[in-house]
């Protein structure tokens, strides 16, 4: 099937001087595929120096990489340079006759990229094609599993291809093996956990642990722009504190949304049975999205399929923070909930990191603290994935001014490349490991030390010592005249000059801000 490369434009991008569209540019743009592509491949009619270079979003090839202008070439040379897209892929297979994929495949019934396009097609399709199984020769990946995280593999006989893919034909990411992400699993952050909790006392840890606990729950709602009493704070704390000890389940989902809204009288709990958006509005209160979810039929089988990638991942040895970006950053971009989707999203992380053990029991990372921390390269990671889809989601304002999608985009939904998330997951985990821990315990000790030598020094409450060291604290190492003429007026000025010396030697070389860590919001 020849295709029709004539264009100098591809998604609102020029195409650089004196090349041509390869790869799944070629076909998302000769076969009129509604899908993004996120780094188009184009060949040059030059020498580039190497087989590639990159000019802002393009890939351009080297002029050996030429291939001939029809679905078998374009598509042969996509799985061979190119980052699999099995959004594009599927989409192609729906526009094609399955007679094109036959005789591509009848061409070479021997050849490993024929008989993956085969697997794929009828993975991702549910079509059967008119073609005999495969003879019994040697078996070749879905995935190349040094370029991607894959599944223990699964062989599937008719095609002889193992698949090795992360989830099913519902609902399957991709992660690729970046430099970023193999460094990331060397560090080995749980052992580090694990070492860290083992030289520390069991209470001192208990503590950090509630201290964590509640800093990660605060900050999951303000994320959200909300700011709920403290009551609705710790019980959803309690929820997050039992991540993965139930199996992740429909009705797991639907008990966590009715824990995490309390007061169900103006919020459906569970699946939500409308469309949803995320966005601002104009004057007359009309929808302008930023994000759309998915469409509300396709909730429930997007659902499934997210389930039944989390099951096949849940028994393998990939790395969890890997897992837990798949499964947590696949649920909020179907989100399929009213509302509470972000807050569910970051539970969803905990859900899986406490369940493939990479968290120490009763601990709890406060991956939303760093989140928050590093608000804007969360949004931007979320968006670089969402924005793209927008162009190819059509949708409407409904009578109640809310959108309505009205063209089939589940597979927008089903098929994403999750890397970005999983690097940005992955570096906020470092950080509470690294530090976030370490400084809570070194902040317990010193406090506790602080605490002791107050005592000794002057009698008093409890709570009333820790009051003084908060204020001395918050008045850079001196008690500030309010509180000196207040609350802590019986105290002599050489208790008072006793107790500021305490604490700043207790607190010397406590790193509470630092800017290398803690950058200025």
């Amino acid at each position: 099937m020849q295709l029709d490369l004539s264009t100098q434009i591809f998604q609102d991008e020029q195409l650089p001087e004196a090349t041509e569209l390869a790869g799944w540019a070629a076909l998302t743009h000769a076969l009129g595929l509604r899908a993004p592509v996120q780094e188009p491949a184009c060949v040059s009619e030059r020498h580039v120096g190497g087989s590639h270079r990159r000019e802002g979003k393009w890939k351009i090839f080297d002029k050996r990489y030429r291939v001939e202008n029809d679905f078998a070439s374009h598509l042969t040379f996509a799985l061979r340079h190119e980052n699999i897209d099995l959004l594009v892929m599927k989409r192609a297979f729906d526009a094609l006759q399955p007679s094109v994929v036959e005789d591509m495949v009848r061409a070479t019934p021997t050849g490993a990229v024929a008989r993956r396009v085969w697997f794929f097609y009828e993975l991702l399709t549910g079509r059967r094609l008119d073609l005999e199984d495969a003879s019994n020769i040697a078996a070749v990946d879905a995935l190349d599993p040094e370029g991607y995280f894959t599944a223990p593999p699964r062989l599937s006989p008719r095609h002889r291809v193992r698949d090795n893919l992360l989830g099913n034909a519902q609902f399957c990411p991709v992660i690729r093996k970046t430099q970023a992400l193999q460094r990331y699993v060397g560090l080995n952050l749980a052992q580090q956990a694990r070492d860290v909790i083992v030289k520390t006392g069991s209470k001192l840890v208990a503590r950090a642990a509630s201290f964590m606990l509640l800093a990660d729950s605060r900050a999951s709602f303000e994320i959200e722009g909300e700011r709920p009493p403290q009551n609705r704070i710790e019980r959803w704390g309690r929820a997050v504190l039992e991540a993965g000890r139930r199996q992740l389940s429909r009705d797991e989902i639907y008990r966590l949304h009715a824990l995490l809204i309390g007061d169900d009288r103006f919020t459906e709990i569970g699946y939500r049975s409308a469309g949803v958006f995320l966005g601002e509005r104009d004057y007359t209160n009309d929808p302008i999205p930023e994000f759309i979810g998915a469409r509300v039929t396709h909730v429930p089988p997007l659902m499934d399929g997210l389930l039944g990638c989390n099951d096949r991942l849940r028994s393998t040895d990939i790395d969890p923070v890997v897992q837990a970006a798949a499964i947590a950053f696949g649920f909020v971009y179907v989100h399929p909930l009213a509302d509470g989707n972000g807050r569910l999203h970051r539970c969803l992380i905990h859900h899986v990191l406490a369940e493939r053990k990479f968290t120490p029991p009763g601990m709890v990372f406060p991956v939303s603290s760093v989140m928050l921390d590093r608000i804007d390269a969360y949004r931007d990671t979320l968006q670089a994935h969402s924005g793209p889809l927008m162009p190819f989601i059509d949708w409407r304002v409904t009578a109640d001014q809310n959108v309505e999608v009205t063209n089939d985009t589940a597979d927008l939904y089903r098929y994403f490349d999750c890397t970005a998330e999983a690097e940005f997951l992955y570096a906020c985990v470092q950080r509470t490991v690294e530090h976030d821990l370490p400084r809570e315990l070194d902040y317990l000790r010193r406090h506790d030390e602080a605490i002791q030598r107050i005592m000794n020094l002057v009698e008093m409450p409890d709570q009333l010592a820790q009051s003084l060291i908060t204020f001395i604290r918050q008045n850079d190492g001196r008690l500030g005249r309010r509180r000196r003429d207040g609350v802590f007026a019986k105290l002599t000025d050489e208790e008072v000059a006793s107790t500021e010396a305490i604490v700043k030697g207790s607190f010397d070389g406590y790193l509470e801000n630092d800017p290398a860590i803690f950058p200025p919001k």
